[in-house]
């Protein structure tokens, strides 16, 4: 329960300041550097991928499966036409 509310804390925080500072640089005429890197990193930060997890969580193929899907997909293509099959009707 304690790690919930430090974390939803620490959201509204670090959302409240990067707001400030993206209004803050849209509205006021004396805007600076720290303005612009605390919503340049937060922005920045929006582009990490949040849903990562180690492989063997992840349910990551090994190597071994990797090449059998492969090649097990690489069996199941249609089969080319045959050259003296014709075209169809024009």
């Amino acid at each position: 329960m304690t790690g919930r509310i430090v974390r939803w804390g620490a959201v509204l925080g670090l959302g409240s300041v990067w707001w400030w500072a993206v209004l803050r640089l849209v509205l006021a005429p004396d805007a600076g550097a720290l303005e612009g890197a605390v919503a340049a990193g937060g922005w920045g930060l929006s582009l990490l991928p949040v849903h990562c997890a180690p492989k063997s969580r992840a349910g990551a193929r090994g190597v071994a499966r990797w090449r059998h899907a492969w090649r097990s997909a690489a069996t199941k293509a249609s089969p080319r036409p045959r050259s003296d099959g014709g075209s169809g009707p024009s």
